[in-house]
């Protein structure tokens, strides 16, 4: 997977008074309640609102602007700054990457919002394109030999990840589309084991993906199981191997075939199936999760609050295994409060957080390559058991 996020700017966003991350394929957010770790995920939800919506009404979602931006320190912020850096286009790379920044200002002395929005992408060799956008103006403006420039109305306060993309190729639209288009699909998953265990519509089309809480589950699982048969059989094995008592996965129509499906567990030593709405919340979880890791359409972005919540330990090392195996076609932001699971990771996957006496949070607290350097300092001892001990700050 060649077209990724590579690093994410915010300031001002709740606990998030500046950040700078460099992302990877995999990306393990550890720390303290309350060191930002949600606020975090929250920009990529956040971000996909305005798309889907416009920005007025995704911050209206959240309370207004007063409730997302920062409230630690003495002095009231009047912005919010998010910038990602990314090779989504078809023509960018590290070297020449694509760029998207959103400031939100409020006056000091007026209620009234702004925004001011910057896209820079790559289009061919020598030649790129920016488009900056303030008040009711976007300014379209191609770099290189014969350049030119030209301003396209729009709405004071909507957002050009959701107007721009309407507009033809000459005036911006292709490059702004591509990247609305991953925005749009970025997914913060966390599997409501209420709704997963209940049965689900039959499969609506080939195209049907994973709701974010799973409660498409049954559903899902079943158009894999018939879409890539080899899939279906490494997420069964997968599930077998962390909990022992099961011997197999199947399906059942209690209201016909071409209605409602349930996932059913064969279980050894049972006289019949355990149907999914009586299994335990930790085996719902996984199969969620597993889900999620077998889809064969991912989002770019896959962002997971607590992935460990509810697993036995025994399955962190093949949730990390697969997390890995995944990441090569979708990246991964996740946060966990596992010691456990951190023991598995690499010290390029792990993120530590804290928060800081002004209420705002460090993110990365500890470099890479500090992290790295205690690793190897420490003699042996694992990421979790740094982390745990306070080796690597982010305590828990």
């Amino acid at each position: 997977m060649d077209k990724r996020l590579i690093g994410l700017e915010v300031e001002n966003f709740r606990s998030l008074r500046r950040v700078s991350l460099p992302l990877r394929p995999l990306n393990v957010l550890v720390g303290p309640n309350g060191a930002g770790k949600t606020n975090l995920l929250e920009v990529f939800r956040f971000l996909a609102d305005v798309i889907r919506t416009d920005l007025q009404p995704a911050l209206d979602l959240r309370g207004g602007f007063d409730e997302v931006r920062f409230w630690g320190g003495e002095k009231t912020p009047t912005s919010v700054r998010i910038k990602l850096t990314a090779t989504w286009t078809t023509n960018s790379s590290r070297n020449a990457p694509d760029e998207y920044e959103l400031r939100v200002s409020s006056s000091s002395h007026r209620s009234t919002l702004s925004r001011r929005e910057t896209f820079q992408f790559k289009r061919t060799q020598g030649r790129g394109r920016r488009i900056q956008i303030s008040g009711q103006r976007a300014t379209v403006s191609d770099t290189g030999r014969g350049g030119s420039e030209r301003e396209i109305g729009i709405s004071a306060l909507s957002s050009g990840l959701s107007t721009l993309p309407r507009l033809a190729d000459e005036k911006g639209g292709t490059e702004v589309a591509q990247v609305a288009r991953r925005l749009a699909s970025f997914r913060v998953f966390d599997v409501n084991v209420d709704s997963a265990r209940r049965p689900s519509r039959f499969p609506r089309n080939e195209l049907e993906t994973l709701d974010d809480d799973a409660a498409n589950l049954a559903s899902f699982l079943l158009r894999l199981q018939i879409q890539d048969q080899a899939a279906w059989e490494r997420l069964v094995a997968d599930a077998m191997e962390v909990l022992p008592q099961l011997d197999g996965i199947d399906f059942a129509y209690p209201s016909g075939a071409a209605r409602e499906v349930i996932v059913v567990l064969n279980e050894r030593g049972l006289r019949r199936p355990t149907e999914l709405a009586d299994a335990s919340y930790g085996t719902i979880r996984l199969l969620g999760l597993l889900a999620l890791l077998y889809d064969p359409s991912p989002p770019s972005l896959t962002c997971v609050e607590e992935i460990d919540h509810g697993l036995h330990p025994q399955a962190l090392e093949l949730l990390v295994e697969r997390l890995r195996d995944a990441s090569e076609r979708t990246q991964f932001l996740i946060a966990t409060h596992s010691p456990a699971l951190a023991d598995r990771l690499e010290p390029e996957e792990l993120v530590v957080c804290e928060r800081r006496d002004d209420g705002s949070s460090a993110i990365p607290a500890v470099s890479t390559e500090r992290v790295a350097e205690i690793v190897d300092e420490s003699e042996g001892l694992e990421l979790g058991t740094l982390w745990f001990s306070g080796a690597l700050g982010g305590d828990l």
